[in-house]
């Protein structure tokens, strides 16, 4: 299975990374019967519901054993009454102990500053030349690096705590929610505080 079509897909759909190539081997790699096929299944509903609006939600709290580790976290949904269910409370419980434990910077990969990109990018060209490396790859190994630091600071990139398989991420997590739910869901925003830390 191509990882490229896998990614392309996730990219149309939003749905998640074993879904979509589930969807790519029931359709034989075609990709738009493999849109239809997530479609049918709800697992392509967080795409068609980006747009809508999410005013509602809640802000949560954790504070992680005797009070060392604190996170406050809001994430929005469309409507007080899916605010007040089970399912959206216990995934921002389950968002806000990712934070705890992760320690993400950013929200998404939109929120990173530009100076930030291009510092990290400087220093991997100086390591790729330190390490000898053609020139002519260095584009390429770069954007990897580009896509591991993604994953390292940024909440909706990093691999979802308790996943053993280590291939969901928070956006899957977030995207098979809200296939579930039926309502937008977005992670607004989040502090976190560790006693004692600058």
């Amino acid at each position: 299975m191509s990882l490229e079509l896998i990614t392309k897909l996730r990219e149309m759909t939003g749905a998640g990374i074993s879904d979509c190539n589930k969807a790519l081997k029931e359709t034989a790699n075609d990709l738009d019967k493999a849109c239809q096929w997530l479609r049918e299944k709800g697992m392509a509903s967080a795409v068609k519901r980006a747009g809508r609006a999410v005013k509602q939600g809640l802000i949560y709290s954790y504070i992680h054993g005797v009070g060392s580790l604190g996170v406050l976290v809001e994430v929005n949904c469309e409507t007080d009454f899916v605010a007040k269910t089970d399912d959206f409370q216990n995934l921002v419980k389950e968002i806000a102990m990712q934070i705890a434990a992760m320690s993400p910077m950013y929200v998404n990969r939109e929120a990173v500053p530009a100076e930030v990109l291009e510092a990290e990018k400087t220093v991997y060209k100086a390591q790729l030349k330190e390490e000898g490396k053609p020139e002519k790859a260095w584009d390429k190994i770069i954007e990897g690096k580009i896509e591991k630091f993604y994953s390292t600071i940024c909440l909706y990139d990093q691999t979802y705590i308790k996943d053993a398989s280590g291939k969901t991420t928070i956006k899957d997590m977030v995207n098979e929610k809200i296939g579930k739910i039926g309502e937008n869901i977005v992670i607004r925003r989040f502090a976190r505080f560790k006693l004692g830390e600058e």
